[in-house]
This record gives structure tokens, sequence and C-alpha cells, in this order.
């Protein structure tokens, strides 16, 4: 007897392929389209279109369609999670915890829990070894998503199923041309998830307004202009900082007393490091064997096709410390250190970065 498998559909390529290979396979899935934004028009996304394609994909494959409501809980957790985490100075990712709390989160208490998996058009893969499963990465290293689906749990990741992972991007567009999906030309979405038109500064500047404060030149504590207040900046930022006779970059900042350091380029060496800490780092199946001995990793700071060489090592506190091979710039505290096997085949899990110790001096 084959899986009872729900689909959630972004009104994309992806996903819509994703309901045309399942078909192909013999599989009747059930097709959802989370909604996020209703009632509330600073974070309304312009669902009608989305929708409409998905009603169609629906038709063209005569299988039940549903539209469940997560804007409250989208509000309650992620929004929240990203005011929260701004007001500390950290450099939230909502992308990640979108996935965790509300498309594998919520979705499951309100319709997944109904079915045997969730097929998405995330461009990952899993694994089934040891008696377990794993995350796997995506056959294209551009567009993999591991990184976004880094803090889900396990029971999660049993349940998921990710039909696209073995293709690239253009296959993917190839296929959908030559079944006549309409969403084959589609562009790829932008931004942050479920947030459609609404920039990530004008969400920060709704729950927690303009606060005028310095920005101050590290080298020399000389103020170089103001800001709107230190959450709308992160580590590594450079436009946006309205300074001349740059390129200048944020490097710091005082939480408490609302002042943004910045460094010009010709002093950013001295901000660079080959190490960070993850103090809670999260595994989602379970620790294959990392220990107080340094083994071999490959790893993610950021959203990149590009993945780093290093070690992952725990210390006498119990600290994870992620040790790079090579020099590393722009490490933004608050986003995910994501880790990999050395072959860059297995997603373990991540934590929150953290700074190995006191890198600016001031």
């Amino acid at each position: 007897m084959k899986d009872n498998i729900a689909v959630l559909l972004s009104g994309g390529v992806d996903s819509s392929l994703v309901v045309h290979l399942l078909c192909e396979q013999g599989y009747r899935p059930s097709l959802f389209y989370i909604l996020i934004g209703n009632g509330d028009e600073s974070l309304e996304c312009s669902a009608e279109e989305d929708i409409e394609l998905c009603r169609f994909i629906a038709r063209k494959y005569a299988l039940p369609f549903e539209i469940i409501d997560l804007h409250q809980e989208y509000w309650d957790k992620v929004v929240l999670y990203i005011v929260e985490k701004s007001v500390e100075g950290l450099t939230p990712n909502p992308d990640v915890m979108c996935n965790k709390l509300i498309k594998f989160g919520c979705f499951e208490e309100q319709a997944g829990h109904l079915f045997d998996k969730i097929a998405t058009g995330h461009y990952a893969t899993t694994y089934f070894e040891h008696d377990k499963w794993w995350l796997g990465t995506a056959k294209d290293p551009v567009k993999d998503q591991t990184d976004f689906l880094c803090q889900i749990n396990y029971r999660q990741l049993s349940k998921l199923m990710f039909p696209i992972g073995g293709l690239n991007k253009e296959e993917v567009r190839e296929l959908a041309k030559e079944v006549k999906l309409p969403t084959a030309f589609r562009r790829d979405s932008q931004g942050i998830c479920f947030l459609g038109k609404v920039s990530y500064n004008d969400l920060l500047k709704r729950y927690l307004g303009e606060r005028e404060g310095t920005i101050i030149d590290c080298a020399t504590g000389k103020k170089l202009g103001t800001h709107k207040g230190y959450w709308f900046h992160t580590i590594g930022q450079r436009k946006g900082l309205g300074l001349s006779h740059g390129p200048w970059f944020v490097v710091d900042k005082d939480v408490e007393n609302n002042i943004v350091y910045v460094a010009h380029v010709q002093q950013l060496h001295n901000f660079h490091t080959n190490e960070f800490l993850l103090p809670n780092l999260h595994f989602i199946t379970e620790n294959p064997g990392f220990s107080a001995t340094p083994t071999e990793i490959t790893f993610k700071m950021r959203h990149s096709p590009e993945f780093l060489k290093g070690t992952l090592a725990f210390d006498d506190k119990g600290r994870w410390h992620v040790h790079s091979n090579e020099i590393l710039d722009r490490i933004a505290p608050g986003q995910f250190g994501v880790i990999y096997d050395a072959e860059s085949r297995l997603c373990y899990g991540s934590g929150e970065i953290r700074l190995a110790g006191e890198m600016f001096k001031k």
C-alpha cells in the first residue's frame, strides 16, 4: 500500500513538479498551500496568483487542494523570534525557523499528522542509513537548501520527502516545460519566508520603531555618522550606512548604548578569525560521533553554494568550537553555523553562532 502523502505547494515550479513526479510514481497526494498575512496588511503577501496556480495544479492532476491559514502562528512564533533576536543585537534567520516551526511544525499539528509523508520542493535529499534517517545535500549545490532545514528535528525529517533533490534547477524547469506546468517560467521567490513584498527593515521598523544612534570608527573612536537603530544593522553589512570615503563595514554593535561600530575595508583584516562557537548545537538525527577530539567537517555560515572546511570539537565547558581551515570574515552572531560531514553529503545539524573571543578592540 502506497504512503498517504501531503504536498506543500508554494505556487512555484519546484513544488509543482513535485506533484507531477509523485503522480508519475502512482501516488495521489493531497495538496496544501500555507497562507500567511490574512487580515494584516503589513504582512499581506500577494497570495492570489500563488493560490490560482496551486488550484490549476490540483485540477490538472485531479487532486484535493486545501488552504491552511497560519497567519497567527507565524506572528506568534517566527515574527516574535525575529524581533527578539534583533533586540539582542543578533542576526536572525527567519527562513530556518519558518521551516522548523511553521511548515513542519504548525502544519503538522493542523493537517500533516493525518499523512504518512510530507513532500516539498526543497532542494535536499534524505538517506536511510544505520537504521536512521539523515538529511542529505542536493545534487545542485547552488540551490541546495539544507542550511534552511538545519533546525528541524528527527520526527520531522523522518516524514519528509524531497522529490527534486536529485535534480538541478535547469532539469526541474525543463521537465516542467515538457509536462506544460504553468509555473515552468515563474521566477524563484526572494526574501523572507512568507513575507512577500514586505521588506525586512519595514518589519523591524513596525515592531521596534526607530531610535537615533551613533556610528563609530573602531580604529579611531571617531563618530562618522548616525543610524536609526542598531537592530537595522548586521555584522558584515556594507550597504545602507550612508558614510563617505568608504567602503565601510559593520563589525560590532553596542546594544545598551545603541552604537554601531564600523571598520574601513583597509582595516577589516583586524576583525577576521578562523573560529566561532556553537553553544547549543542541535543534531537533527543524532551526534554521529563528534567529541573533544577535533573531527574534520565542512560547514556553512550563510546561504551559499560553498562548503567551508574545518574541524568540530567541544571544550571542557561543553561548548562546540568550529575551527576553519581558512580565515573567516563577516561572522554574524545569531546566524546558524550548519555542520556537514567532510564530504558535504550529510547535514548533521546547526547552532546559533557566537564569537569565540573578544574580536573587536574599541
